[in-house]
């Protein structure tokens, strides 16, 4: 199994990029991201792989750095979602806007990707949220069913004041990732905050970007 590959930038397309290797050129499939990240046709170029071995084909896929391969690696866990299809998510959305997405449960966001219908959103948010969260270091979030739907809750403070603040933030123009990331960043500093002082902090912070 190949793990990494060092060599010369050959020549990239809008989906793969060609390293030689000591003469060798080896195709490697990489997200947008990574092929901006690239230096120039001539130059030396190091890519984390993932080798994928199926009976009719070996792909490779390139990564510039170990959390973009780490990702992958979790939304290739996702039934529905193959190599391509993780690239093609890993391309449309930066990775911490990934991350966010996943954490966050904005389902919206993830259907920007080539290939990612409603249902298939859902699945990856489902799978992979808590993955997310834990990576972002939101401890003690989990999701509750209320009328029907997945909601957000915290376990630090009170769920109810979790839920209504990142609604009250979305309701006044904020992005749900942000609203998200903002309501619980104030939870850890402070998980007793009634409703309204927890708003006041979030849309302060909010204020400051």
């Amino acid at each position: 199994m190949i793990g990494k590959l060092r060599g010369i930038h050959d020549s990239s397309s809008a989906d793969s990029v060609i390293l030689d290797v000591s003469g060798v050129g080896y195709l490697v499939f990489a997200s947008t991201q990574t092929l901006r990240s690239l230096p120039s046709v001539g130059q030396e170029a190091t890519l984390l792989i993932e080798t994928h071995v199926r009976e009719e084909y070996i792909h490779l896929f390139g990564f510039v750095s170990s959390d973009e391969r780490l990702w992958f690696r979790h939304l290739f866990t996702v039934q529905g979602v193959g190599g391509r299809v993780a690239l093609a998510i890993l391309s449309a959305l930066p990775l911490n806007q990934l991350i966010n997405a996943i954490a966050s449960e904005d389902k919206k966001m993830l259907s920007k990707a080539d290939g990612v219908g409603p249902k298939l959103a859902v699945r990856i948010v489902t799978e992979l949220r808590e993955k997310a969260r834990s990576y972002l270091g939101f401890a003690g979030i989990s999701s509750k069913a209320v009328g029907g739907e997945d909601v957000v809750v915290s376990m630090t403070g009170s769920n109810a004041h979790t839920h209504d603040a990142i609604s009250a933030l979305i309701n006044l123009g904020y992005g749900r990732q942000d609203a998200f990331t903002i309501v619980h960043q104030q939870l850890q500093k402070q998980p007793d905050l009634s409703l309204d002082l927890l708003i006041k902090a979030a849309l302060k912070e909010l204020s400051q970007k």
